[in-house]
């Protein structure tokens, strides 16, 4: 019986579904495809293959997943990998290749099932760093009770809409980012987080287990004869 190595090369790969047809509010208002990332846990001592230089890819894996995803893919540790954002119509199929441990030099690695976790993303963020609301996936609400007396369209998009209360005449002005669609209209009587616009979320998450299995080659040899 020949020789055998038991570190393997091995392919996760995970699909994030959506319509290609489908567009998003961007930062600056108008409208794009949809980006996407994915976070991939794997188990203690499972990590992403090294990344060779582009003429040594083979021209398997550059189909399925790209030069540039071997530069992209950020480890927070060696068995937690986070890719994104990158555009969704390019990269929904995106292919992991990873490398199992080898239980012959690692003693707290055996020939078992481990379990890999995985969570994907399609569409931009619900808020910036800075805590404020993104334009992509928020219904903006009034902020007072009263009645709409101003619309101002904004030069570089967006309103700022001004809302009088009836009772004590106090005026509150809400800001609308470039993007959502504005459903009242001057005049109109406004209740306390009424929407003041459409909701522009076309994105999501998803999150999802499965299961690796480190297989002894001596027993697949065995079971092939």
């Amino acid at each position: 019986m020949g020789s055998y190595c038991v570190v393997s090369r091995i392919e996760v790969v995970v699909r994030i579904p959506y319509d290609m047809q489908l567009k998003q509010v961007l930062a600056n208002g108008k409208m794009g495809g949809l980006n996407v990332g994915v976070v991939l846990i794997l188990p203690e001592g499972f990590e992403l293959a090294p990344s060779p230089p582009p003429h040594r890819i083979s021209p398997e894996i550059k189909e399925k997943m790209g030069i540039c995803l071997f530069r992209a893919i950020v480890p927070l540790k060696k068995n937690i990998l986070v890719i994104g954002p990158v555009p969704g119509q390019k990269y929904s199929e995106i292919t992991f290749p990873i490398l199992s441990p080898d239980p012959a030099t690692k003693k707290d690695v055996h020939f078992l099932k481990y379990p890999i976790y995985i969570g994907g993303n399609r569409g931009r963020g619900q808020i910036y760093p800075d805590r404020r609301k993104s334009n992509k996936k928020n219904v903006y609400n009034a902020t007072a009770v009263g009645i709409v007396s101003k619309i101002i369209r904004k030069e570089k998009g967006g309103y700022e809409i001004t809302i009088v209360d009836a009772a004590n005449g106090r005026q509150v002005v809400d800001i609308i980012p470039p993007g959502p669609e504005l459903l009242v209209s001057r005049g109109e009587s406004i209740k306390l987080d009424q929407p003041l616009t459409s909701n522009p979320n076309v994105g999501g998450f998803g999150q999802g287990d499965a299961e690796i299995v480190l297989q002894d080659p001596l027993r697949v040899l065995l079971l092939k004869e």
